[in-house]
């Protein structure tokens, strides 16, 4: 049995630190310990061997680093893009007529006729009586179908993402957004329009010319008419809705001043006397309410024959005479169909009905184009 360093005589240990030191050019002050003669042995063969060998060769790839993916962050808070919101309901009001079997909406109208003549105790002339018409309008139906497989819920949601949420919320944003777009264009091919097509509308009026130079409001993003010309082209508008409407309508009547997001911004416009056109609005027309749409702007504005004007701004009595005079209109909202299960995916179809613009009272709407 080989002695270890605590079995050693101080001689015997002075004689292996010289060996170290002599033989492996080692050495260790201070060691308690030492290899057993065989290991030595062992050690040696193997420095005979291979006596270049003074370093291990790598069998990996030479590597001091992790993947980088181990120090990525995600960010719980996911971020969605954003479009346009939808504001022809906000400003024209919405309603459901019909249900999704209708196939046709009929609105009764009602006018009343008259006739007087001189009394006389045997006349027996004049009469009183009405005329009925029934105008119709017909539902849209459209439709979506969310689809989602196994592998795709499972792979998106090591994001921490919902993906079949995100799917669903999807396919109501799409089903609302072209629902809105029927509200302000209708659908071609149908008794369906819009709030800028309706063909029962009255003729667009133009904006007055300004000092600057042509009609619009804007240059780009400065002001290309006076505080002054922006006011009175709203009032102008107004007023041609008080003559069409023979005095129904009056400046205390609620108004809906709808425009693009950027005509709205040139309600800001402030004159030398320190008031903006937005307060003049206030002031003249107690009950206009103002509203904006991206549907009003140069790039979708058209007139009722389509061709390309400039932008649009439309004024909207919703109440007059104690009647509706237009809304939007829906047979159904949302109807979500059953979730079909396939071998390894599912599907859904989602539905909704739109039935556009439902314009009653024509003479409550003025349009102006060319802002």
């Amino acid at each position: 049995m080989p002695k270890l360093a605590y079995d050693m005589s101080p001689a015997d240990q002075r004689a292996a630190i010289n060996f170290h030191r002599t033989n492996w050019r080692i050495d260790f002050p201070g060691a308690e310990r030492f290899f057993r003669p065989e290991w030595r042995e062992n050690y040696e063969l193997a420095m005979d061997a291979a006596p270049e060998a003074v370093q291990q060769s790598l069998v990996t790839t030479e590597n001091a680093g992790i993947p980088a993916f181990l120090s990525f962050f995600m960010d719980p808070d996911i971020l969605r893009v954003l479009t346009a919101p939808n504001e022809a309901a906000e400003i024209f009001g919405e309603k459901q007529k019909g249900e999704w079997t209708s196939t046709s909406l009929i609105f009764p109208v009602v006018e009343r006729t008259y006739e007087v003549s001189t009394y006389g105790d045997y006349n027996n002339n004049g009469r009183a009586g009405i005329n009925t018409n029934f105008p119709e309008r017909q539902p849209y139906l459209y439709q979506t179908i969310c689809e989602y497989g196994d592998l795709e819920i499972d792979r998106v949601g090591l994001a921490k993402i919902g993906f079949v949420a995100e799917q669903k919320e999807a396919a109501i944003d799409g089903l609302n957004k072209f629902q809105n777009l029927t509200y302000f264009r209708g659908v071609a091919g149908l008794q369906n329009y819009g709030a800028l097509n309706d063909p029962a509308m009255w003729p667009a009026i133009a904006p007055a010319p300004k000092a600057a130079g042509g009609t619009q409001w804007l240059n780009g993003t400065s002001f290309n008419a006076t505080p002054n010309e922006i006011y009175n082209d709203i009032a102008a508008l107004a007023i041609q809705i008080i003559n069409q409407s023979a005095g129904r309508v009056n400046t205390k009547s609620r108004f809906v001043l709808g425009m693009s997001p950027s005509r709205e911004g040139a309600l800001t416009a402030t004159n030398g006397f320190n008031v903006n056109v937005a307060a003049l609005l206030e002031k003249n027309f107690p009950r206009m309410e103002i509203r904006s749409a991206v549907q009003y702007g140069a790039r979708t504005a058209q007139n009722p024959q389509g061709s390309v004007a400039g932008e649009i701004m439309q004024m909207f009595c919703p109440d007059a005479t104690g009647q509706d005079s237009g809304f939007c209109s829906f047979p159904m909202k949302l109807r979500a169909g059953q979730v079909v299960r396939a071998l390894s995916s599912w599907a859904q179809k989602m539905s909704q009905g739109s039935s556009g613009f439902i314009l009653r009272q024509p003479f409550a709407m003025g349009t102006m184009v060319g802002l």
